[in-house]
């Protein structure tokens, strides 16, 4: 896998959990320490893609 197609897909995994994290958000319920969770992956995927992309 080339870098610029790794990276394409950590971006796509972070849309993901983009997506996860408002869905958990608005779920009547909400499980505030699987939300934390998904909000650190998502950092943790930012990070990597910026570390990346330098």
């Amino acid at each position: 896998m080339s870098l610029s197609s790794h990276v394409i897909e950590l971006k796509r995994k972070h849309e993901h959990l983009s997506m996860e994290v408002e869905e958990a958000q608005r779920a009547p319920g909400a499980d505030g320490l699987h939300i934390a969770e998904l909000k650190k992956q998502k950092l943790r995927l930012k990070e990597e893609i910026e570390r990346l992309s330098v």
